[in-house]
């Protein structure tokens, strides 16, 4: 997946707002105020409308009236992403656009489409491959060849569902269906290194580290038993990224925690994660989230400066670059000094 283009328009501080020619690795810096926060809050909410609706989405942002501009002369809160996506055996440049509006207290999708741009004739046309308004609208089936020109009516059980969310459930609708699971398995990343100790793990499976990294002990874990090529290229990574740092395993204790082991060059014991550098653990939990068997298709990360050396910032940088390459998608936020 590569975003190509994002449209705002009354989210937050996004009045009207495009973002183009986005590249695979960004970096987004500017003062306080300037939506830094109010992008990532972009993808986050989408994802919470197709794992849940648009008014609990809409909810954890604090409600309709918190998220439109205020200053917005139309009550319609908009969204476009244009992205290339294999469809069909080949790339394709599609674009997904929703309309949010507040009717009496209920809130409503307005509006729902989903095309793909077409090159066939001398100019390029949106072919719609799902409209929606209100609940009700119809999507293309995909059949073996080509594109089939029966459209499916369908109605929605409530107005602030996504269309995306029913229908891509479905591999017929091929692009829904994918469209889907691409914002499903996106990743807004905010580590609290506080959480993240193995002193507070439980006993559990992890698949992904979550957005705070209190699970990081049990995906570590998860790591050195079934993948364990992929914890020692961890193991690796952090030798080579930050100073003195030696071999790390996970241990359970018999209490059933799971503690993380670090060993460093100058001394002969190792420690456990609770006694090393927040730094030296944040860099870990980094490394573990990048190194995921499973990438994400989008990673968002706030302030990953935060708590880290500075100099270890740069080593940072370079290993989410190598993310992007690898077919990943990073957003990497830091903050400014006095922003």
């Amino acid at each position: 997946m590569k975003i190509e283009r994002i449209r705002l328009k009354n989210f937050k501080t996004f009045q009207d707002v495009t973002l183009e020619n986005i590249p695979a690795f960004c970096v987004v810096i500017g003062a306080n105020g300037t939506g830094k926060s109010t992008l990532f809050d972009v993808f986050g909410f989408l994802k919470d409308c197709l794992t849940y609706n648009v008014t609990t989405a809409l909810q954890t942002q604090g409600g309709f009236n918190e998220v439109i501009s205020r200053e917005a002369e139309e009550r319609t809160i908009l969204i476009e992403l244009t992205l290339r996506t294999p469809i069909a055996g080949e790339e394709r440049l599609v674009i997904y656009h929703v309309e949010i509006v507040l009717e009496g207290s209920k809130v409503v999708v307005a509006q729902e489409g989903l095309y793909y741009r077409s090159t066939a004739s001398q100019r390029a046309v949106r072919v719609p491959l799902l409209e929606f308004k209100r609940g009700n609208g119809y999507a293309m089936s995909y059949g073996a060849d080509s594109w089939d020109t029966i459209r499916e009516s369908q109605k929605l059980d409530k107005a602030d569902i996504l269309a995306l969310k029913g229908l891509g459930q479905f591999q017929r609708f091929e692009a829904a269906n994918k469209l889907r699971q691409l914002i499903e398995n996106w990743h807004i990343s905010d580590l609290n290194i506080q959480a993240a100790l193995g002193s507070k793990g439980m006993p559990g499976y992890a698949d992904h580290l979550s957005v705070t990294g209190d699970n990081l002990p049990l995906v570590a874990h998860r790591l050195y038993t079934e993948h364990p090529d992929i914890f020692q290229k961890i193991v690796a990574q952090m030798q080579r990224r930050v100073p003195g740092i030696g071999q790390i395993e996970p241990e359970q204790t018999i209490d059933g925690r799971l503690l993380l082991k670090f060993k460093e060059g100058a001394f002969k014991d190792p420690f456990l994660d609770r006694f090393i550098s927040d730094g030296t653990l944040k860099m870990f939990a980094y490394l573990t989230l990048l190194y995921d068997p499973e990438p994400h298709p989008l990673l968002c990360v706030e302030e990953p400066e935060n708590q880290l050396y500075p100099k270890l910032l740069w080593e940072l940088a370079e290993e989410f670059r190598a993310y992007a390459w690898r077919g990943g998608r990073s957003l990497f936020r830091p903050i400014l000094p006095n922003s």
